[in-house]
């Protein structure tokens, strides 16, 4: 028999209670604007623009940090390289002059054999584990004619000497191999802090890329405010300095005395290797920073720093940490062109400073060698002025 039951509208229960069509669109929603919400904290996870070039900022200064570092591991690398080069010359000469001296005494034990001799004394000598146990074994040094004592003498030398010096190559090619494992730590650190970088700005989107470039040229705009008022400063400075040279000439010519001013710039030599340093910093501009690089090519911070004042005479160290102690800590407000203008606690970056509040420095990767403001990461990332000449 047919059922005659109606159909149940459309709903769902909840609780036991039928609810209508609208009801379960309106729980539909609810349901939808909840797992919104529950979506909204990993939208929130994104960092700010603001956070991402802080981050980038502070992975291109730990890989600078651990460019120096393989740069150091770079140069000690080459010059134990270099040591073990020559030690193991060394040895091998040594060994030669050893077989030789073995061989000569070789003959001397055969011509005891050949005419039947009673004290194999050569022979003895040669079988004997050290040449120590010989003669603590044995008297028969005494027996020697002339020529085999100069021989075993001889022979005693070029054997210890040999022995000295392939202790010390080993201890060196042990020390070549540590520093090589700097070096590759360091290189690894290097590229693993860009890596992370490029990852960082490749997740921007045009829009966000052109706010942070917009970010940019702001800071640049307060760096050559900066700049500038430092430039008035220093002007100001050197007028009153020069004063007061008059006033003390004028006073000194009266007087009959003529000592000069004690702040009174830096000397006409360093101005002239200054102008020189300058000069090939400037025509470096536009090539590309490229981390442990020396030139002529690209740089990085302090391969530019030494090859500028290479070319003006005067030899730099080739870290940042070590170019800081390489001369004379003067004040900012006294620096000079050519002096060198360090940054950050850790002292990972420095630029070459040509006056007016101006550098000329290779900044980071993706940048090139140009023309800056000292003020480019803000006033409190200066650390000191070193003049190295």
């Amino acid at each position: 028999m047919a059922s005659h039951r109606k159909s149940r509208p459309a709903g769902t229960r909840v609780a036991g209670i039928r609810t209508p069509a609208l009801a379960t669109a309106a729980l539909t929603s609810v349901a939808l604007l909840s797992q919104s919400a529950n979506a909204t904290p990993e939208a929130d996870d994104k960092p700010s623009l603001e956070e991402v070039e802080k981050k980038v900022d502070d992975l291109y200064r730990q890989a600078e940090s651990a460019t120096d570092k393989y740069n150091s591991a770079k140069e000690k690398t080459t010059k134990q390289r270099k040591r073990v080069d020559t030690l193991l010359d060394d040895v091998a000469e040594r060994t030669q002059k050893l077989n030789e001296a073995r061989e000569e005494l070789g003959s001397f034990a055969a011509a005891q054999y050949r005419t039947g001799a009673s004290a194999p004394d050569t022979a003895t000598f040669l079988l004997a584990d050290t040449p120590q146990d010989y003669f603590d074994q044995t008297q028969l040094m005494d027996r020697m004619t002339g020529r085999q004592k100069v021989a075993v003498d001889d022979y005693v030398t070029q054997q210890s000497e040999t022995m000295e010096k392939r202790q010390e190559a080993t201890e060196s090619l042990r020390t070549l191999t540590e520093t090589q494992g700097d070096l590759k730590t360091a290189k690894a650190t290097v590229q693993r802090k860009l890596a992370d970088a490029r990852e960082l700005l490749s997740k921007l989107t045009a829009e966000e890329k052109a706010r942070l470039a917009a970010i940019e040229r702001e800071k640049q705009q307060e760096a050559a405010r900066k700049a500038d008022e430092l430039a008035r400063q220093q002007a100001a400075q050197q007028k009153a300095q020069e004063e007061a040279a008059q006033q003390q000439d004028s006073g000194s010519s009266s007087a009959g005395s003529g000592s000069s001013s004690s702040t009174a710039p830096a000397d006409s030599s360093y101005a002239t290797k200054a102008e020189k340093a300058l000069a090939f910093a400037r025509a470096q501009i536009g090539k590309p920073y490229v981390w442990g690089a020396i030139g002529p090519g690209s740089y990085d911070c302090s391969g530019l720093t030494q090859a500028a004042w290479k070319a003006a005479g005067v030899t730099l160290p080739r870290t940042t940490y070590d170019q800081v102690n390489a001369g004379t800590t003067v004040s900012l407000a006294d620096a000079q062109p050519g002096d060198l203008v360090f940054f950050y606690d850790d002292v990972t970056h420095v630029g070459l400073y040509i006056g007016n509040g101006m550098m000329i420095h290779a900044p980071k990767p993706g940048t090139y060698v140009r023309e800056e403001s000292i003020y480019y990461d803000g006033e409190s990332a200066i650390h000191s002025v070193v003049r190295p000449a």
